[in-house]
């Protein structure tokens, strides 16, 4: 499955999408606002992108990577739905990190 706009291409995730997920999300300044801070190391994002894959695997969605649509390896962003409890009970959790020189 893959997404176009006139500007970005989105797809879902893929194993070797792992520096691009760890150079956003390791990056401070991505997370000012996120109580539990940036990535702390490849091993955290091996961690997460493996959490991610076993939700697409599980749900049929999740987080996708965004990308400039005429340099697609030129990765600018994550995000997408991630099933979460929230109360006891399932909800849907957008969420999304943009690189910072995007």
């Amino acid at each position: 499955m893959q997404i176009t706009t006139e500007r970005l291409a989105l797809r879902p995730v893929e194993a070797q999408d792992i520096d691009s997920l760890y150079r956003i999300y390791g990056d401070p300044a991505t997370n000012a606002f996120n109580p539990v801070g940036p990535l702390r190391s490849q091993d955290e994002a091996r961690v997460l992108l493996d959490n991610w894959l076993a939700h697409w695997q599980r749900q049929g969605f999740g987080n996708m990577v965004i990308a400039l649509r005429h340099t697609t390896q030129a990765i600018v962003s994550f995000g997408g739905f991630g099933l979460r409890e929230f109360g006891g009970r399932p909800v849907n959790n957008l969420g999304y990190r943009l690189e910072t020189g995007a």
